[in-house]
């Protein structure tokens, strides 16, 4: 399935493990530009990943004149009641690193039997004219109970995808992970609209 090969969208995320895995799944099909690095940094402070994902899209809609992508990820896990959800970046405080924000998972989940959890990703694309479009993608999987992998970012180390073989996402390679994970199935779902524009 091809989206309109012209299309070029500036990617709102700063994150390069993002970044990278975005302009992979889209290689060949639409040009993802990098955010301009002259834009500061954009307050997320929406209580929905939809409105993050909506606040980034236009703020660098704004700053570049240029249609643009944002994303925003979160992961639910069900004993604790959909946390860390919007604030997955920052479960650990303002400022956490990635493996803070693992240490304070697991540490949360020690003893816990019920490990169920999900990637929730958001895509969003603003244009000049106003217009908007949103998707969405989930992955289903369980926390496992102690980090396994080297590869990935995030919490990839600690997430086990049920529609995988048992290993983690850092245990995936790039190919495996984009198969089945929540950002692949939200930029099919984000090809697939564009392509009925």
């Amino acid at each position: 399935m091809t989206a309109r090969n012209n299309l070029r969208l500036v990617c709102a995320s700063a994150n390069p493990g993002k970044v990278a895995e975005m302009a992979t799944l889209l290689d060949g099909v639409v040009e993802l530009a990098p955010r301009p690095t002259d834009v500061p940094d954009i307050d997320e402070n929406a209580d929905t990943l939809e409105g993050n994902a909506m606040l980034k899209a236009s703020a660098i809609c704004e700053a570049t004149e240029s249609a643009a992508l944002a994303d925003d990820t979160g992961l639910e896990v069900d004993a604790l009641n959909g946390a860390p959800g919007v604030r997955t970046a920052r479960f650990a405080g303002v400022g956490s690193s990635d493996a803070d924000n693992r240490r304070h998972l697991l540490t949360l989940l020690t003893g816990r039997t019920d490990r169920t959890a999900r990637f929730r990703t958001v895509m969003t694309i603003v244009r000049p004219d106003g217009s908007t479009m949103t998707v969405a993608g989930v992955c289903e999987g369980t926390i496992a109970t102690s980090e396994r992998g080297t590869r990935g970012f995030g919490y990839d180390s600690v997430f086990i995808p049920a529609e995988g073989d048992g290993r983690t996402f850092a245990e995936m390679d790039a190919t495996e992970k984009n198969a089945i994970s929540h950002r692949a199935k939200a930029m099919t779902a984000l090809l697939e609209a564009l392509s009925m524009r």
